[in-house]
């Protein structure tokens, strides 16, 4: 069958808390979702703001290929003509060949929201798509409300689905915008929105009862042609049906060629850029794209993946632009540490006491707090140093941290010393910072980049402490987490210690000598 996919991520999406995109991050966000095969991409809503009016402007002169670009707004307000309408009139000269007008569908929100009569709720749907389609290629109706208006007055609902065919609209767009609709209450009504008109009838799911992927899904199997969504499921309140499962699930479980095969591999890529540009950190536990979707822990599991992959894994992660990641940790077995090292170039296949020996340390360091799991750098580091294929960038001789709190009412202030040899070499150096870890890495850096000047390439991205023994109150162990990168990827490394400062230096030493190396400078 032939499926419309529509994406609202730059609209719908930006009505989530938290998200707001600059007009270069939309026009960044539609050449990523052309590249991935979206079929319209709703830019917003032209008369709500000079930010949406200048997208609009500048989207043209992207050369496209595979979407088309839809504006975005509601039918013409109660006793005013569509032409005389001012947010019409902006959809209309924003230069768009589509556009999607929403409407009521729900008696009670043409009673409490509209504050008119039923019948002219319906002439305002039919008036403003018949002038709307004189001007545009394509004009869609989003009926908002329409299952819940349904199970209210289903003859109205369905009134308001036929006003917007008999004036025009290319397709009907059948919206469970409060998201509560369970899938078994879609039958009937999508049964008899078929009944009542003959052009596409599309679907525009929320999330708010968990259900907007499996109920767009099942749209689909009820002959659905047109699905609405969003990148990663964002979206007002709990967010909208999430394009990055519903459309790997069409087409790898369902046969629907909604995108090609090339297509489809953009898909992780699309997810992690709508997560940067939005600021926020991607979800790990993220169907088909998440870092954890084809990630495998346990040593049974992980010995029979690597016979067969199907044994754990519903489908092949590449077709999603993913891949295979083998964690560690005290669950693992032999198999595991085997499987790892041979993702850094080291076979230990031949070298059975040397894999029980890193297996045996590995189990007593995340038994005492340590965790590998997000810190695979200092996991590629402690196998090398067991095989003897690491040697040390520098040698500590010694820092000292000074934390100093001169007013009540002034910042303290900072200041770490260090000295490092490095080859025979003494350097001896001092750097401020916020806070004693922040002017460690501060002197650290300074006393190493004048020998390793690729660590000025080096960016801390994150750093996470975790209290380990909690019962200790202030004088617990804890854990650091600190995630590095650099232009061309990321690493996480690990530091566990009584003393927050001793735990935050391992994990940034670990971090410095995983970038050497990379750049082959420690091995």
């Amino acid at each position: 069958m032939k499926l419309v996919l529509y994406d609202t991520t730059l609209r719908d999406g930006t009505q989530a808390e938290d998200i707001s995109f600059s007009v270069e991050d939309k026009l960044r966000i539609v050449e990523k979702l052309d590249d991935l095969g979206i079929h319209y991409i709703e830019g917003g809503w032209p008369g709500s703001s000079s930010r949406d009016s200048q997208f609009f402007a500048d989207v043209r002169r992207l050369n496209l290929k595979s979407s088309r670009i839809v504006a975005f707004g509601s039918t013409a307000r109660r006793g005013m003509k569509p032409e005389r309408d001012s947010n019409i009139r902006a959809i209309l000269n924003s230069g768009v060949e589509a556009a999607t007008v929403v409407g009521k569908t729900w008696e009670l929100h043409v009673r409490e929201a509209l504050r008119t009569t039923m019948d002219i709720n319906l002439t305002l749907i039919h008036d403003t798509i018949e002038y709307m389609k004189k001007s545009l290629r394509q004009v869609f109706f989003d009926a908002e409300h329409f299952f819940d208006g349904f199970k209210d007055d289903p003859s109205y609902a369905l009134r308001a689905l036929k006003a917007a065919e008999s004036a025009g609209a290319d397709c009907v767009v059948l919206c469970d915008t409060n998201g509560g609709t369970l899938p078994w209450e879609l039958d009937k009504a999508i049964a008899e929105a078929k009944k009542t008109v003959s052009c596409p009838l599309g679907l525009h799911v929320h999330n708010d009862a968990g259900l907007a992927d499996s109920n767009t899904i099942h749209g689909v199997r009820l002959g659905v042609a047109h699905i609405q969504g969003t990148i990663n499921g964002f979206g007002e309140r709990c967010g909208n049906a999430n394009l990055c499962s519903v459309i790997p699930t069409l087409k790898l479980k369902m046969g629907i060629d909604c995108v090609s095969d090339v297509q489809l591999r953009n898909l992780r890529d699309v997810s992690r850029f709508v997560y940067e540009l939005a600021n926020l950190p991607p979800f790990k536990h993220q169907p088909y794209v998440g870092e954890s979707a084809f990630a495998h822990k346990g040593g049974i599991h992980i010995s029979a993946v690597k016979r067969n992959p199907r044994t754990y894994e519903h489908v092949p992660p590449e077709l999603v632009g993913n891949s295979r990641r083998i964690l560690v940790s005290d669950l693992s077995g032999k198999a595991s540490v085997l499987a790892k090292a041979l993702e850094y170039g080291i076979d230990l296949r031949r070298k059975d006491k040397t894999a029980q020996a890193i297996l045996r340390r590995l189990k007593e360091m995340e038994s005492s707090g340590y965790q590998f799991e997000g810190a695979e750098g200092s996991f590629e580091l402690m196998i090398r140093k067991a095989i003897n294929k690491h040697k040390k960038s520098f040698r500590l001789i010694g820092f000292r941290v000074i934390d100093e709190k001169r007013k009540e009412d002034e910042p303290s202030y900072t200041e770490a010393t260090i000295m490092v040899d490095v080859g025979g070499k003494i350097e001896h150096t001092a750097a401020v910072g916020n806070g004693p870890v922040n002017a460690l890495d501060n002197a650290l850096r300074k006393a190493l980049e004048k020998f390793y000047p690729q660590l000025k390439e080096v960016t801390l991205k994150d750093y996470k402490v975790r209290v380990i023994s909690s019962g200790e109150g202030t004088g617990a162990s804890v854990r650091v987490l600190i995630e590095s990168g650099d232009k061309k990827g990321t690493w996480g490394t690990v530091g566990l210690s009584y003393n927050i400062i001793e735990a935050s230096w391992q994990a940034l030493v670990d971090a410095i000598e995983y970038k050497l190396l990379k750049e082959g400078k420690g091995s």
